[in-house]
């Protein structure tokens, strides 16, 4: 938590796949993880919460069909789900799309859900990769390179070999819109 609290930036297991990591209401963290990444800014970031409490504290109106697929996932689903959302709040402002919109997960895998539930804040999650590579399935694919620029390496699960896989990503827009992005 020290690390996080002080704008450090981490590498940390999540529901699908390695992630990169910081406070995701913190500009100067979410800027380093841009620059760890080589990441243009322009391409948005996801963030991770613990909860759908939790979720309505970084959308200003949670639109009904967000809650019904909250609902509808529950805890024991098999395809983790980002949700884009209209209206981002109380988020670095350089984390929040052109078009106001968040991409925003909430975490049933005990070990995020955990840190996301302690740090008491939205944390960002971003793959383990520079930007056009391969997102890494283990953390045996982590590039050391890129081990070496965060601030704390995680080791709940590094020796998991089960390969992850990135989020299904659905677009819900204000005016009842929905989009599946991946």
């Amino acid at each position: 938590m020290a690390v996080l609290r002080k704008g450090g930036v981490i590498l940390y297991p999540t529901d699908t796949i390695w992630g990169i990591g910081c406070d995701a209401t913190n500009e100067a963290a979410v800027r380093r993880v841009y620059e760890i990444k080589r990441r243009a800014d322009s391409k948005s970031l996801i963030v991770l919460v613990d909860s759908a409490d939790r979720m309505q504290r970084y959308v200003r109106d949670v639109p009904e069909v967000a809650w019904q697929l909250v609902d509808a996932l529950g805890d024991d689903s098999p395809s983790p789900t980002t949700l884009v959302l209209d209206g981002a709040v109380n988020l670095a402002p350089n984390l929040i799309a052109d078009d106001g919109s968040i991409g925003i997960r909430i975490t049933h895998e005990a070990f995020s859900r955990e840190l996301c539930y302690r740090f008491q804040r939205a944390l960002v999650s971003t793959s383990a990769n520079f930007s056009g590579d391969p997102s890494p399935r283990t953390f045996a694919d982590i590039p050391e390179e890129l081990k070496a620029q965060v601030d704390y390496v995680c080791t709940s699960r590094q020796r998991d070999t089960r390969p992850g896989n990135p989020s299904k990503i659905i677009k819900l827009g204000r005016d009842g819109v929905v989009k599946v992005i991946r």
